[in-house]
């Protein structure tokens, strides 16, 4: 026996369940998505000097970012160009020197991707031209801080596809200015392996119908979420902290500055959006909170989630993070413990032709 639901006109049907664990799906996003648009991959403070480097996936390629010697960060594709070998160990950082080298024949590569070394080639064939084969470079971009990489034969300019979301979020570019993201510092990171397709954790952080039962604590602090308000209901808007509460803390309690960019009216305010298409981001009134998701397999996702603050707040002889930390902490494995248990549901028949937003 089969039963066709119709929606109401307020609802809205969901993606199909195979969206969230058929491969296919899979590659096609790491094609189209993951290889077009502006993916974010890391912080560039955490590539400081020259030779500093760092190993990471986009879409289908493996890209090699790397501090140069004149200050400024170069991306290539993670592959010499002489046998197609790997250069760097996938989810490596470290420092490489003053050269790149291949271990399979120990091409040599400058840090700006240039080929320098070709032992016995240039010997054996003055014709060889070396600008031809140097590493094959990875369109890069520093916003906010953050390291952006795009694949694209011709990517669009960076601050078309990050404005437009800013844009529909606040009305304008300059309240989220405000927050001053590049200017802030990490106080605390933690890493989670969520079983779980990445575009479930991206539609979880979307929406708040599951805050009330998920999440009480979370309400505690921001009370309209009972209701199942959406972090973006209003444009421009946010949800006010708890009257009784003066920080976003379990205690409610803390001496931590406004952010010194901010505006009164931006006080006892949280904000939420989303960064197509793997950044999300909370702000308060005195840190800032940036999930950065990277799909590994269809049903998986590690999910870097980095705790900002004001760079005097974190040199302090007393900061201590943890009063910020144990609220999304606790959030996140809440989250994440959902996201699993949907993923687990996907392919049954029932989640066939998908469900309700």
């Amino acid at each position: 026996m089969t039963t066709n639901t119709r929606l109401s006109p307020q609802f809205a049907s969901t993606l199909p369940g195979y969206y969230y664990h058929d491969p296919a799906i899979y590659a096609l996003e790491q094609e189209r998505i993951f290889s077009q648009l502006w993916v974010c991959v890391g912080r560039a403070e955490e590539v400081a000097q020259a030779g500093d480097y760092q190993v990471t996936p986009v879409g289908p390629e493996s890209v090699l970012i790397v501090r140069q010697r004149d200050g400024r960060l170069g991306a290539f594709l993670n592959v010499c160009r002489h046998r197609g070998a790997r250069l760097c160990p996938e989810g490596s950082a470290g420092q490489l020197g003053n050269a790149i080298r291949c271990r399979y024949h120990a091409w040599t590569y400058g840090l700006d991707g240039q080929l320098l070394g070709v032992p016995n080639v240039a010997a054996a064939s003055e014709a060889f031209d070396r600008s031809a084969h140097g590493l094959v470079p990875v369109t890069l971009a520093v916003w906010e801080g953050l390291i952006w990489l795009n694949l694209a034969d011709q990517p669009q300019p960076i601050a078309e596809q990050l404005n437009a979301s800013l844009l529909e979020r606040f009305g304008n570019l300059s309240q989220f200015a405000r927050y001053g993201v590049g200017t802030l510092k990490v106080g605390k990171t933690l890493t989670y392996d969520v079983h779980s397709n990445w575009k479930l954790v991206v539609e979880n952080f979307m929406e708040c119908y599951h805050c009330a039962p998920m999440h009480p604590e979370l309400c505690r602090l921001l009370p309209d979420f009972r209701g199942g308000q959406s972090y973006q209901s209003q444009v421009g808007e946010g949800t006010l902290f708890a009257e009784d509460i003066a920080t976003f803390s379990f205690s409610g309690q803390g001496q931590r500055p406004r952010l010194p960019g901010l505006l009164p009216e931006d006080d006892r305010l949280y904000y939420g959006l989303v960064l197509a298409p793997n950044v999300l981001v909370s702000l308060l009134p005195d840190h800032v909170i940036l999930h950065t998701a990277f799909p590994q397999a269809p049903d998986r996702t590690s999910v870097r989630c980095d705790w900002l603050f004001d760079p005097q707040v974190v040199a302090a002889p007393d900061f201590d993070p943890t009063d910020a930390v144990e609220v999304f902490d606790l959030v996140n494995r809440q989250d994440w413990e959902v996201c699993e248990l949907t993923q687990q549901g996907m392919t049954s028949k029932a989640y066939r032709a998908g469900g309700v937003y």
